[in-house]
């Protein structure tokens, strides 16, 4: 966990990137609608901005992340007792069927294939068997003109900023087809897609086949 890639960017993560996506945080929850006392886990849970949103609809909550820097945050936004893991989600600390939903934003697209795989194969460990997978994440089109080939620009060019692994491995899972391929290869069955920001964007709830 030495090497935090985000130690820099994580004090600025929530006013430039988590207020952008206020709208797919509330989407998320039309969905899939969440019960009180529902348990969520919510994997690479960055400054813990999602697991708010369901703790405010009154699931109990649980995050994991390897970034020391963007726990801190979270944190700071739900509170020392909040229940946050730092560790890699290939090997999550939890028991079989520990959780009712598992959600994971904007993540998939930053892994390598293998990585991708490992957490996708923990994800589904933990997971109850009547639970289900909430992935938002790039969708490969089509796009919608104007709105959706601008907001393609702008996510292009972010994901350069980004660095040059992280845009390797986002052009690799653009290759791939994004979500509903890899989670057909993965053992994963889509319940339910939303497609929003004019083709950019989907969210896709999965169960294990």
């Amino acid at each position: 966990m030495a090497n935090d890639p985000y130690r820099q960017f994580a004090p600025i993560y929530d006013p430039i990137v988590g207020r952008f996506n206020t709208g797919l945080r509330e989407l998320s929850l039309k969905v899939y609608p969440p019960r009180p006392g529902m348990k969520v886990l919510d994997v690479a849970c960055g400054s813990g901005l999602h697991l708010q949103t369901y703790r405010e609809a009154g699931c109990a909550i649980t995050g994991i992340d390897k970034s020391p820097s963007m726990l801190g945050v979270a944190r700071k936004n739900l509170g020392e007792d909040a229940d946050l893991h730092l560790a890699d989600a290939r090997q999550m600390p939890f028991g079989d069927d520990s959780f009712d939903l598992v959600t994971i934003s904007l993540a998939i697209h930053e892994m390598r294939q293998a990585m991708r795989e490992g957490v996708t194969r923990e994800m589904k460990r933990v997971l109850k068997p009547d639970g289900r997978i909430l992935v938002i994440d790039f969708h490969t089109g089509p796009y919608q003109f104007p709105q959706g080939w601008l907001q393609k620009g702008v996510l292009v060019m972010a994901e350069i900023v980004a660095g040059r692994e992280h845009f390797t491995n986002y052009r690799d899972f653009m290759a791939r087809r994004g979500v509903p391929p890899f989670a057909e290869a993965n053992g994963l069955v889509v319940d339910k897609q939303r497609i929003v920001g004019g083709g950019t964007m989907g969210l896709f709830l999965l169960r294990v086949e």
